[in-house]
């Protein structure tokens, strides 16, 4: 499975309103650190599918939510669950880290 793609209009719906943990990756196309994480946003899609929604969100496209959000630089994850940030990544990490923030979030 994919990441979906998150906008400003489907936001509330995908993740606000999701019943399951949500992964958003705030990204934007020339940004080098995002491409950098961008296998792992897809590998934790595949590898938690039905457990957890993983989304990408691109701000030059979607500039009300990353204002929301107070995104400033980026790749910003933002890990929401019952449609409340639980937690943050800032820049390109190891996997490890992000399978950490998600079990901690699903235990």
């Amino acid at each position: 499975m994919k990441p979906i793609t998150i906008t400003d209009d489907n936001f509330e719906a995908e993740v606000v309103n999701s019943n399951i943990p949500v992964i958003v990756d705030f990204w934007a196309a020339w940004c080098g650190p995002c491409r950098m994480i961008a296998p792992i946003i897809e590998e934790l899609a595949e590898q938690y599918e039905g457990k957890v929604k993983v989304g990408k969100l691109d701000v030059d496209d979607n500039q009300n939510t990353s204002i929301k959000f107070g995104v400033r630089s980026i790749p910003t994850v933002l890990f929401f669950d019952g449609g409340e940030v639980k937690d943050t990544i800032i820049g390109a990490v190891p996997k490890q880290q992000f399978v950490d923030k998600i079990v901690n979030i699903l235990a």
